[in-house]
């Protein structure tokens, strides 16, 4: 599973927990899912650059 699915599992067991009453546990996968969001972002972005640019394995 990659970064943006591991993201995705901590976004929807926020959810669920959320719904359950477990807020503490709700607001610890929210953490870590904001946190796998935004290193998912960066790295995306950094390669939508990157080609652009002509730099990287697609540009050959």
């Amino acid at each position: 599973m990659g970064l943006l699915g591991w993201a995705i599992l901590c976004f929807i067991l926020a959810v669920i927990s959320g719904l359950l009453g477990f807020t503490g546990i709700a607001a610890g996968f929210m953490v870590v899912a904001r946190v796998l969001f935004a290193i998912f972002l960066i790295g995306f972005l950094i390669l939508v650059v990157l080609l652009i640019l002509g730099i990287g394995i697609a540009a050959g």
